[in-house]
């Protein structure tokens, strides 16, 4: 009997999108395959959109069309691992990370902290501040920060579960009438030409408004992450300023990063 794809209740038809996008890739990603009319008919759009949407996840080699649908490819970059599972990765070197952020913060100062395990780390330190205020689309990360006397706010939105962050259109308008000191953006690639990615469009999306609203965009991430494209482009790399990571990074990609005007930190 032939499988049939699962599309949630209600009416998609006004999906951003980016939106409609990521929820096909995700479909893919959890049935292994996706036909062009019950996506059609699921999400109440022309088939040819549906098309034209597999063809450009084709086009970034995440999917693999074939007649009538598309199917899902073992691609090494997509990858979205749950917090649970980040948190098990160079544990150790997000722990200096960590610390050499906190140095750039001063009391009384706005920050921004992106969803990660990374800026997870960074929020536990902050708590030897006194007077801070946190903006953050994580909501682990402002539980964290509950006991403080800090002013936490949280940007609202859609919660990805995988990731505990809110993600989508209200997120991005919150983030569009903020304005902070310094973003510290966790990111699960970044490549000297493309820049910073990420794995999920929306959060891409939620990102690249926290770069807008902060005076100092710094990039807190493993050197695991570098050399590394994955499906959504946050911002290129002229964007970041400054970059804190550990020094397993090679040397060839630190000189890269200067030269474009980054600041590098080594931990």
């Amino acid at each position: 009997m032939r499988s049939k794809t699962k599309v949630e209740s209600g009416d998609k038809s006004d999906m951003l999108i980016d939106e409609r996008r990521q929820h096909i890739l995700d479909l893919i990603q959890k049935q292994g395959r996706v036909l062009v009319g019950e996506l059609s008919q699921g999400l109440n759009i022309s088939q040819i959109t549906i098309r034209k949407d597999l063809d450009y996840l084709q086009s970034l080699g995440l999917i693999q069309r074939s007649h009538g649908g598309a199917l899902r490819v073992q691609s090494g970059t997509l990858v979205d691992p749950s917090l649970q599972e980040k948190q098990k990765q160079n544990f150790q070197e997000k722990e200096r990370i960590a610390v050499a952020a906190i140095k750039l913060v001063e009391e009384g100062q706005c920050i921004i902290l992106d969803s990660g395990t990374t800026t997870m780390a960074i929020a536990r330190g902050l708590k030897q501040f006194k007077q801070l205020t946190v903006i953050t689309n994580a909501v682990n990360i402002a539980a964290e920060l509950a006991g403080t006397d800090f002013e936490v706010i949280l940007v609202g939105g859609t919660l990805r579960k995988n990731s505990f962050s809110l993600v989508g259109p209200l997120a991005e308008d919150n983030l569009e009438e903020m304005h902070a000191d310094i973003l510290f953006l966790g990111v699960d690639g970044f490549d000297l030409e493309v820049g910073v990615t990420t794995p999920n469009l929306l959060e891409s999306r939620v990102n690249r408004a926290m770069v807008k609203a902060a005076r100092q965009v710094v990039a807190v991430c493993d050197s695991s992450k570098f050399s590394r494209r994955s499906l959504s482009r946050i911002v290129p790399p002229g964007a970041i300023h400054q970059v804190i990571t550990d020094r397993k990074l090679p040397q060839q990609i630190t000189d890269g990063l200067r030269d474009q005007g980054i600041t590098v930190t080594l931990v």
